[in-house]
């Protein structure tokens, strides 16, 4: 054997290990990302039961059922994109701003009963809504923020962006 041959194994060699080492990376990594998907997408396209989603949207005013199994508490909501709605199912205690007609983000996976969490996350004041949540009612057509908050989660299923425009308050004039 050559001393070129030599050099040539030992760089395939080293460009194999390499690709293999990439892809025990990417496959390591592929199991620890968490996808955003909203009330519709899951709908439209459920996720698989072994992949953990984030599922974000509203939470449907009326909604909100507790219970408790045993001294664990139960809680079962729903959550909309103003286009579809999911059940969501989540053992133990909600967080403390968790209410009807506002922004939610549930961690878990798909079940056939509806959705079950693992986390629940809230937003932290009246100003805050996950950016994967404004970005879906935005596409939905239900919300354009240059229009103040968001509308009630009851009304999304008459209301556009259009009629949010017309019920908007009028901007003040700036002309002299």
């Amino acid at each position: 054997m050559t001393r070129k041959t030599r050099r040539l194994w030992l760089v395939i060699a080293c460009v194999a290990c390499l690709g293999a080492a990439a892809a025990l990376m990417l496959k390591a990594f592929s199991s620890d990302i968490v996808f955003f998907v909203t009330p519709s997408q899951v709908v439209s396209k459920p996720p698989p039961a072994d992949r953990t989603v984030r599922l974000g949207g509203m939470v449907v005013a009326g909604s909100v059922k507790r219970e408790k199994n045993g001294e664990t508490p139960i809680a079962r909501f729903e959550v909309t994109d103003g286009q579809a709605a999911v059940t969501v199912r989540y053992e133990g205690i909600l967080p403390d701003l968790f209410r009807e007609g506002q922004s939610v983000v549930a961690v878990g996976t798909m079940r056939p009963d509806g959705f079950s969490a693992s986390e629940v996350l809230a937003k932290h004041d009246e100003t805050y809504m996950p950016k994967e949540v404004a970005e879906a009612l935005k596409k939905s057509g239900k919300w354009d923020p240059r229009f103040g908050p968001p509308p009630s989660a009851e009304s999304w299923n008459t209301m556009t962006v259009q009629d949010a425009k017309k019920n908007a308050p009028a901007a003040p004039s700036t002309a002299p």
